[in-house]
C-alpha cells in the first residue's frame, strides 16, 4: 500500500476542498513546497499534486508553484489538472513530474488518452457522483459510469486509475472501500483510492482488500486525524 499525501494547489497555496467546491477552500499553507519536504522527512515516496485552478480553466494555473515544489524536494510527484494535451503532458514531465493524471480528457478523448499512455507515464483519474464521470473540475457531471470508464482502461497501458467519490471528498467521512474495489476489479489496474480517507481504519480496510494498491490523503493528515509518519513507519 502506497500512500500518497495530497496538495491540492489554488492560487499558490495549498488547500483542501469539500465535495470538490472551490468556495469551500480551507488555506493550510502559503507554502506548498515546504509540505512536500515534510511529507518527504515522514517517508513519503511520492505526493500527489493538484492544480485546482488549472482543473477549471482546462490549462495549468500554478506552474510557478509546480516548480518551486520539484526544486524542493526528492520524492515522486504525480500531477493532475488542467492537463489536455500532449504539449502539457511534455512540458510538465520536462520539469520534473513523474507521473501526469489525466481527468476530464479521459472521458472525452480516450483514445488521446491511451496515444499518451504508450508514450508516457500515464494515470487516469475517474471522478464519481452518485456512480458517474464528475469532469471540468467536478463542476459537470457526464452520462458515463465509472465503471464502464474503468473497463474502457483495461488494457489501455496506464500506470494507474485513482479513483474518487466525490460525495466523500474532503468530508472526512471514511473511504468509499466498495467503489474502490470495483474500479480495480473491472480495470485490473493498479487502483488509488482517494476521497473522504477520516483515520488509519480507512487504510486498514484498503490494506485488507488486497486488491488496493494505493491511498491519497488529505484533509485527515491536515486536521490532525492521522498520524501520517506512524502510517509510514508501519507500512515500509
Amino acid at each position: 500500500m502506497t500512500l500518497y499525501p495530497a496538495i491540492d494547489l489554488k492560487d499558490g497555496k495549498a488547500v483542501r476542498l469539500t465535495k470538490g467546491l472551490m468556495d469551500s477552500a480551507k488555506i493550510y499553507s502559503d507554502k506548498p513546497w515546504s509540505l512536500v519536504q515534510k511529507f518527504e522527512q515522514m517517508g513519503a515516496e511520492w505526493v500527489h499534486l493538484v492544480d485546482l485552478n488549472g482543473a477549471f480553466a482546462g490549462e495549468p494555473r500554478n506552474l510557478k508553484e509546480i516548480i518551486k515544489i520539484r526544486q524542493n524536494c526528492n520524492v515522486k510527484l504525480e500531477l493532475g489538472g488542467g492537463i489536455r494535451d500532449e504539449k502539457t503532458i511534455k512540458k510538465m514531465l520536462e520539469i520534473g513530474i513523474d507521473r501526469i493524471v489525466l481527468g476530464s480528457i479521459a472521458v472525452t478523448n480516450p483514445e488521446f488518452v491511451k496515444e499518451m499512455a504508450s508514450k508516457y507515464p500515464i494515470a487516469v483519474g475517474i471522478d464519481a457522483i452518485d456512480g458517474f464521470v464528475a469532469v471540468e473540475g467536478w463542476a459537470d457531471v457526464s452520462t458515463m459510469k465509472a465503471i464502464d470508464l474503468a473497463k474502457e482502461y483495461a488494457s489501455a497501458g496506464v500506470e494507474a486509475i485513482i479513483c474518487t467519490d466525490v460525495s466523500k471528498d474532503g468530508t472526512l467521512a471514511g473511504v468509499n472501500v466498495e467503489f474502490t474495489l470495483d474500479i480495480a476489479r473491472v480495470s485490473g489496474i493498479s487502483t488509488i483510492a482517494s476521497g473522504g480517507v477520516k483515520d488509519e481504519s480507512d487504510i486498514e480496510a484498503l490494506i485488507a482488500t488486497n486488491e488496493v494498491d494505493g491511498v491519497i490523503i488529505g484533509k485527515a493528515y491536515y486536521e490532525g486525524r492521522l498520524d501520517l509518519q506512524k502510517m509510514f513507519k508501519l507500512l515500509n
